[in-house]
């Protein structure tokens, strides 16, 4: 009998070793390479030559092939319609990832009773009993007559009753947990994975067959696998948000059909998820009025403008070295600003520690944020609060220059739509268009000018 030869996988990016090793030499991460049997050449012919497309295609011109305009299907969820691009693109294959209990499985569900009004929809369950589906689906008043459910993990099974009840889109919850028989590794492993998302891609081009499909994460927050599980699908959604609060955040990572970076917000409750369509109120509701070491700004995600409350608290160090602490905010973007405003604008900021956030639980990570961050920390260090009717838009150069952003209409439109009285801007932005009326424009040139006009010091 021959001997069964093994490799050791590292389950984070896919590195193959002869020997175990404690750390994988390609991530750096530790105690990832699990023991996997090799497959023979042979058994994983027929797997590799997989198609992507009609099993009648042959390369054509450029200019020979036919080209309608994309179509696409609508959900009752706004805000996802939006994070896709304008709706769901048919023959798609799209991965949501989020930390358990986040509520992926409870906006598929929800998600599959409204396509179920369009056309036949397969719910692929590795995680749930059909009873215990049926018993959330009406909870969430779900109760569509083309929807399936199919608690499976055999993806051979799964193509059969994928050719029986042809259907339109279907869910696969989770990609850890199906399994491919004719791959001798464990289900969860990074070969089971690499192969699975490689067969639903193939039935997602070749049949049509729009397909979302749910990743666990890692602790680190990542989808877990292999890097190219991301690379082979379509579209990449993160779900995000706090256990402890109502809200979540459903974000783009990728989109091969529209804008990356794009922001879909929802709010949980007893009977499901509910889109939210003005976030910029929630972010701003509870801001008090007087507060020092607040500033607002309009940041862009994606298409959307968004108004979100930077928070900084500045108190003296007791230790040698200062703190820097951020939430929601690049670290590095915040040490930045605060190099700029010391010394350029004068303050002593070294012996000072220092802790910022974004209100709401959002991420910030654009550099129309540098003006409203700057007057944030100087409002906190000088004890000057600022204008509860005013917001702040601008790029920071290192010599304390004020620099041009973009969108610059979006963002001073949904500035002026909730109310706010007056917004800085670069003077460069000012520009090419026409303000509009109602809310004062004020450009600023420099971090000094920017900071007497904001704090009147």
């Amino acid at each position: 009998m021959a001997k069964v030869k093994t490799h050791f996988v590292c389950q984070n990016c896919g590195y193959n070793s002869p020997r175990y090793l404690g750390r994988c030499p390609n991530c750096g991460e530790w105690n990832t390479l699990v023991e996997e049997q090799e497959v023979s050449l042979k058994s994983t012919t027929s797997k590799s030559l997989r198609r992507v497309g009609s099993n009648n295609s042959k390369p054509q011109l450029i200019g020979e092939i036919n080209f309608e305009s994309e179509t696409r299907y609508k959900t009752e969820l706004n805000e996802l319609n939006r994070v896709l691009g304008g709706g769901v693109v048919p023959g798609s294959l799209v991965l949501i990832g989020g930390d358990p209990g986040i509520g992926k499985s409870t906006l598929l569900l929800q998600v599959s009773g409204q396509l179920s009004k369009k056309g036949k929809i397969l719910y692929v369950s590795g995680e749930e009993s059909a009873s215990q589906i049926k018993m959330r689906a009406a909870r969430l008043n779900v109760d569509g007559e083309n929807l399936y459910i199919y608690p499976e993990t055999n993806m051979d099974i799964i193509k059969n009753a994928i050719n029986d009840i042809k259907p339109d889109a279907m869910i696969i919850d989770s990609v850890q947990t199906m399994q491919e028989p004719d791959i001798q590794s464990a289900t969860g492993s990074v070969t089971q994975i690499r192969e699975v998302t490689s067969d639903l891609m193939n039935i997602a081009k070749g049949q049509g067959i729009t397909v979302f499909v749910v990743g666990h994460v890692t602790k680190g927050g990542a989808i877990a696998g292999p890097k190219v599980l991301e690379h082979m699908v379509d579209t990449v959604l993160y779900f995000e948000g706090d256990l402890h609060h109502s809200y979540r955040i459903l974000r783009t990572v990728k989109n091969r059909f529209g804008s990356t970076n794009e922001l879909g917000i929802f709010e949980m409750r007893e009977d499901g998820l509910r889109e939210v369509t003005n976030p910029s109120e929630i972010f701003l509701e509870e801001r008090l009025k007087d507060a020092t070491g607040s500033a607002i700004v309009v940041s862009m995600e994606g298409t959307r403008p968004i108004l979100v409350e930077i928070q900084a608290l500045i108190t003296a160090s007791v230790f040698g070295n200062a703190q820097r602490t951020a939430t929601g905010l690049d670290r590095n973007r915040v040490s930045l600003i605060m190099a700029v405003l010391e010394k350029r604008a004068g303050l002593l900021l070294q012996n000072q520690d220092a802790y910022l956030k974004a209100a709401g639980g959002v991420k910030l990570n654009e550099p129309a944020i540098d003006l409203a961050l700057a007057i944030s920390i100087a409002s906190s260090y000088k004890n000057i609060g600022t204008d509860p009717t005013e917001c702040y838009i601008g790029e920071l150069g290192l010599t304390g220059e004020v620099r041009r952003v973009t969108q610059i209409e979006q963002r001073v439109a949904e500035a002026q739509k909730l109310g706010f009285k007056r917004i800085l801007v670069p003077a460069n932005n000012l520009q090419g268009w026409t303000p509009p009326k109602g809310i004062s424009i004020v450009g600023v040139s420099t971090l000094s000018q920017a900071l007497k006009l904001a704090l009147h010091y």
